[in-house]
Formats: C-alpha cells, structure tokens, sequence
C-alpha cells in the first residue's frame, strides 16, 4: 500500500475536522421540526400551526390590497375631474306634434310631456309607456314614483306612476300649481278672484274631503303647496299684506289622526322668513322640508307632525335665480354678489347644513340633483358639480340638450333633447 503525499493528508484532516464540527452543529442546533423529546404528534401540530399564519397573512395581504383599491377608486369616483365624453349609445324617441317638449327626471329613469302627451322612458331610451291628452299649458311635479301633470290656468289633471296613467281629475277654478304625495295623493291649488284654495285627489282622480282655504283679503294669497311623501301633511307658502307691506308666511296642515284635534288641522305658522318672498316649497322626506326665498332657504323639521320646527334659515347672498332638490340635499344659484363670476352654486344637507359652493359664470336652464352630482344644463351644453362644489365636467355637445340625468354607470349620464336620447360615457 503506497503512502499519501502531504496535499492528500492535508485534505484528509481538512474533512476530519469538517464532520465533528458539522455534527457538534447538529446536537446544539437540532433541525428545524426535529428537536429532542419531540414526537410525530407534536411536529405535525406545530406545521400547521405554521401553514395557518402562512394562509392568514396571505388573506390580511388581499384584505389591505382590496381596502387599498376601494379607497382609490371612490376617491376616483368621487373627485376626478373628467375633460371629455363618449356617445354608449342614441336613440331616437318618438317626435312631438307640439313645439315644446319638457323632461323631468322620474325615478330612475325620465318622464317626457308636451302639450299633446306624455311619455315614461327608461335609461335605454325604449318608452315604458305613452299616453295622449290635450292641455294648453302642463305643469308637471314629481314625487317618488308618481307624477301629476296639471293644465296650468286650465282645469284637468293627469295622475301617473311608473306602470301609467292611474287616474284623472278635474278642477272647478283655474290651476295654479299641483302636487303630489309619493303613494299618489294630488293637491291642486286653485283660485278666483277673491279667494285660494287647495283640493284633494285620490290617486285614481276622485275628489278627497279634504279642503284648504284662504281669502286674498284677510289671511292671504297662496303660491305654492306641497305634500309629504304619505300625502298628510301639507305645505303651503301664504303672501299677506300687513301695514301696507308684503309679509310671507309658511304653514303646515296635518290631515291624518294626529291632526283631527287641531281647528281646520293647521298645525304650524311661520312667520320668520321677514320682508322676503317665498314662491316655492317642498317636502324633502317625511321629516324634512323647505322653503325658497328670493334671499334665502328655510328648512323645517317634522319629526313632530303635529310641531313643525324652523331649524335654520340659510341667507343667500345675492338673488336666488335657480333651486333643485332630493331627499337628501338642496341646491341654490343665486347672483354672485362678490364680483368675478356671474353666479354661484350652494349646497345644503336637508337639515340645513351648509356642504359647499362654486362660482361660476354659465348660462344655464335647468338645474337638478342626481345622486351626488349636482346637474346644469342649456340647450346644448352641461356642467357637473360635486356636492363640495367642485366642477367633476363641463361639456359642449353637438346636439339638442333639453335635460340631464344619471346613466347606469358612476360616470354616465343620459341626455334627453330633440327627439333622441343619448347615453355619454365621462372620462
């Protein structure tokens, strides 16, 4: 047997030491799962214990991506200011024998009338359903899902919902205004020349016993009405004359049980709203109301039927020119006393409470409330504002413009004007 050389004993001692170190290793430190006095039990426990904080922090990870992709798209959604549009779809609606064609939002969807009929059109611009009559001046008021559509200085009123034509009715004295409850209940307001008056209709047409009153020379001159969603309670804006100077006063009637025991059920007067004139009031939701002013917004509190309360009254500076309303919110455009831009927007919570505005210098015709954006429109353009007043789009088109509401998507509208019907995609 032949002796190593020196390089191989080298090696030799080299891989000596290597194995006693790598086995004092093993003993100090056992491998992972394998450690003295463990048994399969034990290791098998702790393995998944193991396997169970691997999955948990794999769903906390998706969890926080998901928080992370909702918070940006609703910041998205709710602030980015969009530059330009794109037509989803048109489509043309049947055209008008009369000259001037209105829409009005209704529900989801738009309620189209004219002179000579009226017509329910759904967000993809198919007709619902049409009817045909005869007025020489509609006046229309919409209220959750019905709408009446009266013959302003005429007599005939037309009941609707969302199915049809439910019912009609039909005044003794002139038409001033009309309104209507959300289960279809219509209030006319009506005069001759020494009086007003209010009349009640069921939904179907007929005549309810309920009745409103008021003479021109003693307790006033009635400008508008408007009723609850249940149809109960009433409001009403009463002009009188007190020292030789217009006064306006806002009242509340209850016609349901809560309000028999009160005398004709008048169950509060408002005063408050001083030398300005109040042409428009609106019940918001069954615990809300407000009243229009030439200089400011009124808002009520109904949350005791039988005790209205003047929660706030909201001064405007500058001429209020423009109103709109939902259930949730009021908007306002008055004249932008400040100087700079013409006019100015200012939106309110239906309790008063003052949420944004934005001046700006447009010439619009229409005004509404859609969701969380607050709509203006001429005859061939629109704006866009948030509730906080920022512009989200101002867009001029090449087509007719009549009325704008809410597509089906965050960032849709619909463009009702002319006799098509247009979907636009923001962007």
């Amino acid at each position: 047997m032949s002796e190593m050389n020196p390089i191989e004993r080298e090696q030799k001692k080299k891989q000596l030491r290597g194995r006693v170190i790598d086995t004092a290793t093993q003993d100090m430190f056992p491998r992972r799962g394998i450690s003295h006095g463990e048994n399969e039990e034990e290791v098998a426990e702790k393995a998944e214990r193991h396997s169970r904080r691997k999955r948990l922090r794999k769903v906390l990870t998706a969890v926080l991506i998901a928080a992370l992709l909702a918070v940006g798209f609703m910041y998205y959604k709710d602030n980015h200011a969009y530059t330009d549009y794109t037509v989803a779809w048109e489509k043309e609606i049947a055209a008008s024998e009369s000259s001037t064609t209105e829409f009005v939002p209704f529900g989801e969807n738009v309620l189209k009338y004219t002179k000579d009929g009226a017509s329910y059109l759904d967000k993809s611009g198919k007709a619902v359903w049409s009817m045909s009559y005869e007025l020489k001046s509609p006046i229309c008021y919409v209220n959750g899902d019905y709408a009446v559509i009266g013959d302003q200085q005429g007599n005939d009123i037309y009941i609707v919902d969302k199915t049809g034509s439910q019912g009609q009715a039909t005044t003794l004295l002139p038409i001033l205004r009309v309104s209507v409850s959300a289960y279809g209940i219509v209030a006319a307001l009506v005069e001759d020349s020494n009086a007003s008056y209010v009349t009640f209709f069921k939904k179907d047409g007929s005549e309810l016993d309920w009745a409103i009153k008021t003479v021109m020379s003693g307790n006033g001159y009635l400008m508008d009405v408007s009723l609850s969603p249940d149809g109960t309670q009433v409001m009403l804006s009463d002009l009188y004359l007190q020292d030789g100077a217009l006064k306006n006063r806002i009242v509340f009637y209850n016609f349901s049980e809560y309000g028999k025991n009160y005398p004709d059920r008048l169950v509060g007067g408002f005063d408050e709203l001083g030398d300005s004139i109040c042409p428009r009031v609106r019940f918001l939701d069954e615990d809300h109301a407000c009243a229009f002013a030439d200089d400011q917004v009124a808002f009520f509190s109904l949350e005791n039927v039988t005790s209205p309360a003047l929660v706030r009254q909201a001064e405007i500076d500058g001429e209020v020119r423009g109103v709109a309303w939902s259930k949730d919110y009021v908007a306002v455009i008055s004249d932008n006393t400040e100087g700079g831009s013409e006019s100015r927007l200012s939106m309110f919570k239906s309790d008063g409470t003052a949420m944004g505005t934005a001046d700006f210098s447009y010439s619009w015709r229409n005004i509404n409330i859609q969701g969380d954006f607050v709509i203006l429109n001429n005859e061939n353009s629109c704006r866009v504002y948030s509730l906080s007043g920022k512009e989200r789009f101002a867009g001029e088109f090449d087509f007719s413009v009549a009325q704008v509401t809410r597509g089906r998507a965050f960032n849709s509208l619909i463009i009702s004007g002319g006799d098509r019907m247009r979907e636009i995609r923001l962007k």
